[in-house]
């Protein structure tokens, strides 16, 4: 089969063998969305080798007894083991000897063909889009930041970053009526926050317009993909208000703590999230999700399509594996 594959380097492979793993399903990928992990990924973060890639939708062409057999599924991508404390409770998200689909120990989704447990996928209901089901995922993991942090119509909150999971942030978030204020660098990526409600704010003018925060945000999320962001959140969060990180990248992060004990600020890392409330999201039209997509390549344009994917002008390049 086909896959983009990283060792050394990341390379397009036409004889890679279809994934079959005892006891789970074979899924043929029908498109996959490239993240911005998976551009970390080849920059040496997570340390992972082989086939990348964990945003998709495909259907299900072999299955254990049959089930879900012939459907459009999308999938979780932690795979715990299904036996300890953790997995026993229903949550393999931190289970200590998990694969993760594409990041860790287990081969992606950017290939004709994926393998996961049943237990891990969920079918895709018919009102949605092929095209909006390769965001499950990172729309499940912006969902996420909701079950970590109190939201409401009376909070404030800050989001800096405008890249592909920003937005979707953004866009959830905009679901429960707060105030949002986002901080970027790309007036264009602004522009689709401020389509969502969003107030803008360039990073450059930021020095010069803290009247734009003369009320400090209660949350502060920091989605930029840079090792600055912890910082501009801890100078943007009001005294005992909560800072929830969602960047993943390769690197160290320099960082002077004091104001995190002089103000009492609480640190929350935030990861993956359930997929049934981003389904819910989609099929609602809560959240219109396609005009997110920049760009649309054939598998065989796999790497020029990274090479996109990796533009500060890009929001998420969809790759159309099964056409």
């Amino acid at each position: 089969m086909k896959a983009l594959r990283f060792d050394d380097k990341l390379q397009l492979v036409r004889d890679a063998p279809p994934p079959r793993r005892a006891g789970e399903a074979l899924i043929q990928v029908l498109k996959a969305g490239i993240c911005n992990t998976d551009l970390e990924i080849t920059k040496g973060y997570a340390g992972f080798a082989g086939i990348l890639g964990h945003e998709f939708v495909g259907r299900v062409v072999e299955s254990p007894g049959g089930a879900l057999l012939g459907r459009r599924v999308v999938g979780e991508i932690n795979v715990g083991c299904n036996d300890c404390s953790v997995c026993r409770a229903g949550d393999s998200r931190h289970c200590a000897t998990r694969t993760v689909l594409g990041i860790k120990g287990r081969d992606g989704a950017l290939a004709e063909f994926l393998s996961l447990p049943i237990r891990n996928l969920l079918a895709v209901p018919d009102s949605i889009s092929d095209e909006a089901a390769v965001f499950v995922e990172p729309l499940a993991a912006a969902h996420h930041i909701l079950d970590q942090v109190a939201v409401g119509p009376s909070s404030r909150v800050a989001v800096i970053g405008d890249g592909k999971l920003a937005q979707l942030i953004i866009a959830v978030l905009a679901t429960t009526g707060c105030e949002i204020t986002v901080v970027g660098k790309h007036e264009e990526k602004l522009d689709v926050a401020r389509s969502q409600g969003a107030r803008p704010l360039l990073l450059k003018d930021i020095a010069v317009e803290w009247s734009a925060f003369a009320h400090q945000p209660d949350v502060v999320i920091e989605a930029s993909g840079s090792a600055s962001g912890l910082g501009l959140a801890l100078k943007l969060v009001r005294p005992q208000g909560a800072i929830v990180l969602k960047s993943t990248h390769h690197g160290e992060t320099p960082l002077e703590m004091f104001p995190t004990v002089v103000n009492e600020v609480t640190i929350i890392g935030s990861r993956c999230g359930r997929f049934a409330p981003a389904l819910e999201l989609l099929g609602s039209g809560a959240v219109d999700v396609v005009p997110l997509i920049s760009a649309r390549f054939p598998m065989d344009a796999g790497l020029e399509a990274f090479q996109i994917a990796a533009s500060a002008a890009t929001l998420k390049v969809v790759l159309d594996i099964a056409d």
